[in-house]
Parts: C-alpha cells; structure tokens; sequence
C-alpha cells in the first residue's frame, strides 16, 4: 500500500482501521464528517528528517498553517520543534500549545504593527522579513519598546519549484522575498541599527515539491550570498531553507524523502559555521490525516452518477481552490466500482472532489479522503452555515477528541442584529 494509505489497514475480516482503530467506530462515535490523525505517523514524519547520516540536525520548525490544532501544536513541542507562523493568530496559538516563544520565527509578508508588537513582547526567536520597509518598521517598534529585534531576510532567489502556481513562492514574480541583489544592502543597514540583531538568512521557494532540484538551486544561490555577507563581518547563526516538500499522492507517487533534503542540504552547507533550519508542514502532517465522510444519496443524471458525501468544500477545500485530486476509498464494501463525480453538498459547481472517480458507493457507506492531515482543518470554514468537522487524535490503539464539532449558533454568536 502506498504511503498515502499506510495508516489504514484491513482486518481478515474485511474492517478497515485507521493506525489500529475501527474505522465504522470513529465515524459512529465522533460522526461525519470527521479529521483523524494518526500520532504515531507524525512522529515517523519528524524522524525520516534526522535520518540522513549527518552528526548534526537540522533544526525544524513546524508550519502551523499547516494543521493548527492546539494538540498537534503540543506534540511538536514535546518533540522538539520550533514553530514558523504566519499571523499573530498562529503566535497565540503556539503559546497557548505550550510552544517556546524563543523558537518562534514569524513570517508573512504583511505583519500588523499590532502582529510585530505582540511577537516583540513575546520575545521570538526571529522575524523573517520580506521588504525594506517591513524591516525599518520593525527596527521602529523594537526601538520604542527598548528590545533588540532578532531578524532574517527572507531572499526571493527566483528558482521555479515545479509546482501548482497558487503554492509557489519563490518566482520573482511572487510577491515573497527580497530579491537577490537587494539582500546585503539591507543586512549592512541593519548592521548598525542598535534595535536590529541579525540572526540568520531564509529562503523559501513553494509548497509540494517532489524533487530536491530546486531545493538544490536555491541553496547553491543563496550560499552565495552567505559567503559573500561572511566576507563582510555580518555575523549569521543560520540559513533557514523554509519547507514545502510534497508527500505522495495516487498522481505523484515518486517523492523525494526527508533524509535525503536534509543530506544534500547539510552536504552543501560543508563546513560552515552555521546550522540548518526548516520549516517543514504538510511533510509531517500530510499523509498522517484523512478525512472520513459519509455518503448521504447517491445520484444518476444526463448519464452521469454522483455520489453525495456529508463533507464538503468548506470542510476541505484544496481540490476546490488548488485543482487537487485527491485520493478515496469506499471503507464500506470491497469493490470501489465504476467512475463517479464525487461531491459535497455545498451550493457551488466547485463543490467537487473529483469527477469520474472508481468508487461504488451507496447511501450511509464511509468514503475515507487519504491525505488530508495538511491544509484540510485549517483552511476549513463556515461557507453555507456548515459547522466544522471533529477532530480526532489515534495514538496506542485510542482514539482522543482534540476538536469537539462546532455547535451551530456558534456560527453566528458574534454577530449582531
């Protein structure tokens, strides 16, 4: 069975299990639609990056966007991690986990000065900057507090990762990252600002990428660079080479491995004087989560067959927003059956998890959508007055709620009428 599939199994009997846990169970004990997360999977996700032979470790950083749930964010600190964030939001969430807000680098193009403020007085570890403005703005809010503001530059090395246009991040057309040339002048600015410390350089380049090619390039470029501010006496601890490596999908089988990244990295940063940082996300979660649904009618039409699931775009909405295909099994009987359009009950065409997809399917049976451990409940909203799906945490054999299904006037409970 493919990595996307290896925290299901059957038994002899036919009944699938999720990381040992009766599936049929789940779905009667916690209803549908439903996250599941599989603990034992992440931890396997946080070794395969320290299994590349090195004596030293890349120090990771977990992408909250990645999946934000409070006891996810917990376990990644028991485990060690540090966390990137993207919004004030997620800074809270991290500390509410129980997360060190010294191993918090906060990135993000657009940081409030409410944002900035409130990660100064936390003392993160680093701010991971993205314009010459954004830069002079948090030297000005450092100063007025009387604190010395940690930061990297976030360099746009224009490398194409060979992914879906919406998840790359490092073109220059993107709106991320300062480019190439304009990188030195602003660490030498910064060199003798008395409320800027400069901590380390970081680069970023999009989001499933199944290749270390153009992970490869962007670090040749940026070694470059990091030789070239050495030279100069600007003091660097590190070079954060941000995340985005893709797990494996039923279309994209062939994935490069955590170990591997981490090998050629490390091999390439030699015998510098500085550690290596990542910020791996869907790589950790990705393949450990699936989202359980249940089919409520099925539907024949112009020739066509739908089949009707209880979940639906604003519960997961990559296949809408990214053209995402995503991998599924009826868990309910053995034969997945001819090609059908599978969709939620959202009022809106892109409603649609895939078209023409083998699954026989019936009323009440579980259909289990493999993958959807990363950007699955974190993008998930209220579209249609839908409530949030529970969420569930597997670890030895047991199942634990970690998110109790949303109430449905909870919905609207800071509206005003």
């Amino acid at each position: 069975m493919s990595a996307i599939w290896e925290v299901f199994a059957q038994d002899e009997d036919g009944a699938w299990r999720f990381d040992g846990v009766d599936v049929a169970g789940l779905a009667e004990d916690f209803s549908t639609p439903l996250y599941v997360y599989s603990l034992a999977a992440i931890r396997r996700n946080i070794a395969a990056y320290h299994a590349h032979g090195h004596a030293r470790r890349a120090l990771l950083h977990y992408a909250v966007k990645a999946n934000s749930n409070l006891a996810l964010l917990a376990e990644m600190a028991r485990q060690g991690l540090g966390f990137d964030i993207v919004s004030g939001g997620e800074l809270a969430r991290v500390l509410a986990a129980g997360g060190a807000a010294e191993r918090v680098v906060f990135s993000g193009v657009a940081k409030t000065d409410a944002e900035i403020d409130a990660a100064l007085d936390a003392g993160i570890g680093c701010f991971n900057v993205e314009s010459a403005e954004e830069l002079d703005i948090i030297a000005q809010r450092a100063a007025r507090k009387g604190v010395v503001a940690p930061f990297a530059i976030r360099v746009n090395p224009n490398v194409d990762a060979k992914t879906h246009p919406y998840i790359s991040t490092g073109l220059k057309d993107n709106k991320f990252g300062v480019n190439l040339a304009d990188v030195a002048g602003l660490y030498e600015q910064a060199q003798h600002h008395p409320a800027l410390r400069a901590v380390g350089i970081s680069c970023h380049i999009g989001s499933q990428i199944v290749a270390l090619e153009p992970f490869a390039e962007a670090m040749d470029g940026l070694l470059v660079l990091v030789d070239a501010l050495l030279a100069k006496g600007i003091t660097l601890q590190y070079v954060d080479m941000g995340g985005g490596l893709g797990v494996e999908t039923d279309s994209q089988p062939q994935v490069a491995q955590a170990g591997a990244l981490c090998k050629m990295l490390l091999d390439k940063l030699g015998e510098r004087p500085l550690a290596l940082h990542l910020q791996p996300g869907r790589s950790l979660v990705g393949n450990a989560g699936a989202l359980l649904a249940r089919v409520v009618l099925t539907k024949e039409q112009n020739g066509k067959r739908f089949v009707m699931l209880d979940a639906g775009m604003n519960d997961y909405m990559r296949p809408a927003l990214y053209q995402v295909r995503p991998s599924m099994r009826n868990l309910s009987r053995a034969e997945q059956g001819g090609r059908v359009d599978v969709v939620g009950p959202v009022c809106e065409s892109t409603d649609m998890f895939a078209r023409d997809y083998p699954l026989d399917a019936r009323r009440g049976d579980i259909v289990a959508i493999a993958g959807a451990g990363a950007y699955g409940a974190s993008m998930g909203n209220t579209y249609n007055s839908r409530a949030l799906p529970a969420e569930v945490l597997v670890a030895d054999g047991k199942a634990r709620l970690i998110r109790r299904r949303q109430v449905l006037d909870s919905i609207w409970q800071d509206e005003l009428c």
